[in-house]
């Protein structure tokens, strides 16, 4: 008989059975989206559209455009995430969004969650969408429009937090190697070995992980959870 907890665990995404070890789970069979759902405001209208988020040669690829998010089906708490990744073409824009819930909670586009930039030269910057997570240096590491503007989640806030360092990626082509690692209310991301941000106090503990059409072409090659005890 299963225990509650182990129920929860299955509930949420986390094959963790009762006095067993964390086991990787991939969240990309490198076949097809399985486990997966897209979310793109233009399709509401258009059906047809082409799709912004294709398996390619074993490759799970964000074309860019249409803009969206690609966003899994189960919720998850505390585990270590790994992810391959490179721009294809021109550097540009993405990211992977960490305990997200509210579908389009932001611009009627981005869902309530904790962004993890994947932006060429600025990756492992935090972005709060609806949700917010705090660290050390606020005042230097979240740039205001004006004294008067309020750390937060909302449209009005500030809501960027830079990074510990920018030279953590590799040159355009090759393939980085971030880990963001959630456990309880803190947010550890790593690119490439560097520690790059460590955020504290943030609202939201667990959630679907989504990755982003912004714009640009990003390549995932891997995508691996660890489940964190």
């Amino acid at each position: 008989m299963k225990t509650l907890a182990s129920l929860l665990a299955l509930s949420t995404g986390l094959l963790i059975a009762d006095n067993e070890q964390p086991k990787a789970v991939s969240l990309f069979n490198g076949k097809d989206l399985t486990g997966w759902h897209a979310d793109v405001p233009r399709a509401d209208k258009k059906p047809d559209l082409e799709p912004s988020f294709v398996v390619r040669d074993g490759v799970l690829v964000s074309k860019g455009d249409p803009r969206g998010h690609l966003i899994t089906d189960a919720v998850y708490e505390n585990y270590r995430l790994k992810v391959v990744y490179r721009f294809s073409g021109e550097a540009g824009n993405c990211g992977v969004l960490v305990h997200s819930s509210t579908p389009r909670a932001l611009y009627r586009m981005f869902p309530a969650s904790i962004e993890v930039q994947m932006m060429h030269k600025n990756a492992g910057d935090f972005w709060a969408i609806v949700e917010d997570i705090t660290v050390p240096n606020m005042e230097e590491r979240r740039p205001r429009e004006n004294p008067e503007q309020k750390f937060g989640g909302t449209k009005e806030d500030a809501r960027r937090i830079l990074n510990l360092t920018d030279d953590s990626e590799k040159p355009l082509g090759e393939w980085n190697e971030m880990i963001i690692e959630c456990q309880k209310n803190e947010i550890k991301v790593w690119v490439n070995g560097d520690l790059v941000n460590h955020g504290t106090n943030s609202t939201a503990t667990k959630g679907q992980i989504a990755l982003q059409a912004e714009g640009s072409e990003v390549e995932f090659k891997e995508l691996t959870l660890m489940p964190l005890k």
